[in-house]
Formats: C-alpha cells, sequence, structure tokens
C-alpha cells in the first residue's frame, strides 16, 4: 500500500500512528504542501480535494480522509484495537477523535491561513488565529477526559483518541500555545510517546523532514 503524505501534516501523522500501532507496512509518498504539490494533476486525480493523507490499496482502490482511512484499517486489522468494544465507549472516543479532526484541526489548517493571509491579515493576526482556535478546542478536549482515567486517553491502551491528539498537541506547540494548562492531555500524550508506534511517527522522523 502507498500512504500520501507530508511531514507535517498532522493528519497524515495520525495514520502514521494508525499503522505503526497496528504493525502493518506501507510505502510513504511526500507531497510538499507548502510548494503546492498537493495541487498538481496526478494527486487530484487521486483526491480531487487536493488533501492529504491518500491511502492507494494494492488492487488500486484510493481511500480518503485520515478517520475513514483509520476505521477502516481497524476494521481489516482488528487487534490492536483502535475502538473500544462497547458502543457507548466507541462513541465517547470517536467524539473526542472528531473534536480534534473535524472542530480544530481544519480551522487552522495550512489552506486556511493562506486564506487568512490572501484577505490581508498580517503574519501576526494569522499566527494568533491559529493558537486561539488550537488553544479553544484543546480546553474542550482536556474537558472531554474521563475522570480517573488514564494512561491514555480513555484507558489502558490507546485509541483514535490518542492517534488524533498527539499530532494536534504537535500543532498546538508549533502556534506557540502554552499546552502547559491542559495536564490531562499531557499525562495521555506522555504514555503515548513511550510507545515506539508513536514515538517513530513525529514528524521530525521522517524522510521529507525539513
Amino acid at each position: 500500500m502507498i500512504l500520501h503524505g507530508y511531514f507535517r501534516s498532522s493528519a497524515a501523522w495520525r495514520l502514521r500512528i494508525a499503522f505503526n500501532l497496528k504493525g502493518v507496512a506501507v510505502r510513504h509518498v511526500s507531497h510538499h504542501l507548502r510548494r503546492g504539490e498537493q495541487r498538481a494533476p496526478d494527486f487530484l486525480a487521486l483526491n480531487p480535494q487536493g488533501l492529504v493523507p491518500v491511502l492507494q490499496l494494492d488492487d488500486g482502490t484510493v481511500l480518503t480522509q485520515s478517520l475513514a482511512i483509520a476505521e477502516w484499517l481497524d476494521e481489516t486489522v482488528p487487534e490492536p484495537p483502535l475502538l473500544p468494544r462497547d458502543p457507548l465507549g466507541r462513541a465517547r472516543v470517536r467524539a473526542f477523535a472528531l473534536a480534534v479532526a473535524a472542530d480544530i484541526h481544519p480551522v487552522q489548517n495550512l489552506k486556511v491561513l493562506v486564506r487568512l493571509r490572501a484577505m490581508g491579515q498580517s503574519e501576526d493576526e494569522v499566527q494568533a488565529w491559529a493558537a486561539a482556535v488550537n488553544a479553544d478546542g484543546l480546553a474542550a478536549c482536556e474537558a472531554l477526559l474521563p475522570a480517573g482515567g488514564g494512561p491514555f486517553c480513555f484507558g489502558s491502551a490507546p485509541t483514535l483518541a490518542d492517534i488524533c491528539l498527539v499530532p494536534q498537541l504537535g500543532n498546538a506547540r508549533r502556534f506557540g500555545v502554552d499546552v502547559g494548562r491542559f495536564p490531562g492531555l499531557l499525562r495521555c500524550e506522555a504514555a503515548c510517546m513511550a510507545m515506539p508506534a508513536f514515538a517513530d511517527a513525529v514528524p521530525a522522523r521522517q524522510p521529507d523532514a525539513e
């Protein structure tokens, strides 16, 4: 399989973690987002949205959207599970993951920041926007953590929630957010980063890192 991504893309970062946790090997192909390579005709033929990640299966089937790909992976390679077995637990993990993937990440991603600059916002204003989006969203995520849980977001093993959390904390730091105000999230992140599946997925360790 081929996973199309970019070292700094938090959505692609999620899938690097997921494939590492499952022990499934993929070939990584990088598309430099800041150079606009995601808008090349051959890439748009794979994903008309012009976004990474994209997964090409061995038979040529194309999958898009990081959470959809992660759930496909979980259904085709069940162990270790990325979602709890019980319906209520699955709903809570999905809600946390979507709080990151649907409500925080899209509002501060590269496409939005480029649009803000094109509308005449100063660089300071653009950075402040991204920082505020991250800080507000992560505050909500902190409140979503179950009391007395751990060491991961929802129990004794990482789930889709942790897979989304760790890259978003990386984004928040990049935009200068004081993440020390989120001790619960940092506790979960520390548990994750003790695992090679998470540590090996960080942007700085990718072949296309700059």
